[in-house]
C-alpha cells in the first residue's frame, strides 16, 4: 500500500475478494433471466435499476459537480454511456447463443483493446509485454472459439467443418463476446480523462444513466417490453442491478481509494473463474480441457499485458492520481 493513503476501515483485499464473487454472478443471472426476457430488456432493466439506486444516493451529494461539466466533458460521458449500453447489449446476448465459459473468457479481453487503442487516443506506448500478452490472449480466443465446434478425440482435433463453424450459433456468440471487449475497451479509453476530473460515484451514475436511456431506446425501438414476464424474471433484473453491477464494481471502486488502480484491475481477472466456476455448479455446464488451455492463455495474456503499462507509469504518477480514478 502506497504511503500517504488512509488506513482502511476493513481490508482491501477482502472487499476485491467481494467484488469478484459480485460480478461473477452475472452471467449466471443473465442465463436464468433469458428463460423469458430478451437480451436488450435485460440490459437495459439491468443499468436503469442500477441509475435509479444510485439518482436519491448522487443528486444530493453531487448535483453541483454534475451541472458544472462542460460541453466537452458532457459529450465525453454521453459517447462513454453509449459504448457502455453497446457493451452491455453485445455480451448479453452473446449469453444466449454461446456457453457462458465462452462468453466470460472473451469479453475479459477488455484490457487488451485498451492496451491497443491507447496509443492511438491516450499517445501510450505499448511495450513487449502488452504485444506478447496480446498475441497469448488472441490464441487463446481462437481455442476458445474453435472448443464450441470441435472437440478433442483420440489425440486429434475433430471438427465439424469451417462453414459450419461460421454459421453456428457459438461463432456468432463468440463475435458479440468480443464486440462486448472491444466496446468496453472503447467505453474505458474514451471515460479516461473525465474520470480523473470527476469523483467515482457522479461518473458512475452520468454513464450508467446514459447507457440505460440508449439500451431504453434500442428495446423499444425493437419492439420488446419490460412487462408481461414471470415475478422470478424481475427478481433476476433487480439481482443484476444490485450484486454485479452496484456491489461487484462499487467494491473495485471503493479499493480504488486504498490500493494503485492497477492492482484493482488485474483483480478483474478473477471474474472468469469465479464465473466458470458457478456455470459448472448452477448450470451443470463442464468446461472442457480445451476450452480452459484457451482461458488460461486469455487470462495469461491479460495478466501479462495489464503489469507492465502499470510499472512505466507508477514512476510518473503524480500525487493523488490514484485516488482521482
Amino acid at each position: 500500500m502506497e504511503s500517504g493513503k488512509p488506513t482502511p476501515p476493513v481490508s482491501p483485499v477482502l472487499v476485491i475478494l467481494l467484488g469478484i464473487l459480485a460480478v461473477s454472478t452475472a452471467s449466471i443471472f443473465i442465463r436464468f433471466a433469458q428463460a423469458e426476457a430478451h437480451s436488450l430488456v435485460i440490459a437495459a432493466s439491468r443499468l436503469t435499476i442500477a441509475s435509479l439506486i444510485l439518482a436519491p444516493i448522487t443528486l444530493p451529494r453531487h448535483g453541483g459537480v454534475i451541472r458544472s461539466l462542460t460541453a466537452r466533458e458532457t459529450s465525453l460521458g454521453v459517447l462513454s454511456g453509449l459504448f457502455l449500453a453497446i457493451h452491455f447489449a453485445t455480451w448479453i446476448t452473446s449469453l444466449a447463443y454461446t456457453s457462458v465459459t465462452s462468453s466470460i473468457v472473451l469479453v475479459q479481453t477488455m484490457p487488451l483493446w485498451v492496451a491497443i487503442m491507447a496509443p492511438i487516443f491516450l499517445r501510450e506506448p505499448i511495450g513487449r509485454r502488452v504485444v506478447t500478452g496480446l498475441a497469448l490472449a488472441l490464441a487463446g480466443g481462437l481455442i476458445v472459439s474453435l472448443a464450441d465446434s470441435c472437440q478433442l478425440a483420440a489425440g486429434s482435433l475433430d471438427c465439424r467443418g469451417w462453414a459450419e463453424l461460421v454459421r453456428g450459433d457459438a461463432f456468432i456468440g463468440n463475435l458479440l463476446a468480443l464486440a462486448g471487449a472491444i466496446s468496453g475497451g472503447a467505453y474505458l479509453i474514451i471515460g479516461k480523462s473525465l474520470r480523473l476530473k470527476l469523483p467515482t460515484l457522479p461518473y458512475i451514475f452520468i454513464v450508467y444513466g446514459v447507457a440505460a436511456l440508449a439500451l431504453l431506446a434500442a428495446m423499444v425501438a425493437y419492439g420488446y417490453s419490460p412487462l408481461g414476464y414471470s415475478p422470478v424474471i424481475y427478481v433476476w433484473f433487480v439481482l443484476l442491478a444490485l450484486v454485479p453491477q452496484l456491489l461487484g464494481h462499487s467494491s473495485f471502486n471503493w479499493a480504488l481509494g486504498y490500493l494503485p488502480a492497477a492492482v484493482v484491475s488485474i483483480t478483474f481477472l478473477g471474474e472468469p473463474i469465479g464465473t466458470i466456476i458457478l456455470a459448472a455448479v448452477l448450470l451443470n455446464e463442464r468446461p472442457s480441457m480445451v476450452k480452459l488451455t484457451g482461458a488460461f492463455l486469455i487470462l495469461a495474456g491479460i495478466y501479462i499485458s495489464s503489469r507492465q503499462p502499470a510499472g512505466k507509469r507508477g514512476s510518473r504518477r503524480k500525487p493523488g492520481d490514484t485516488t482521482k480514478e
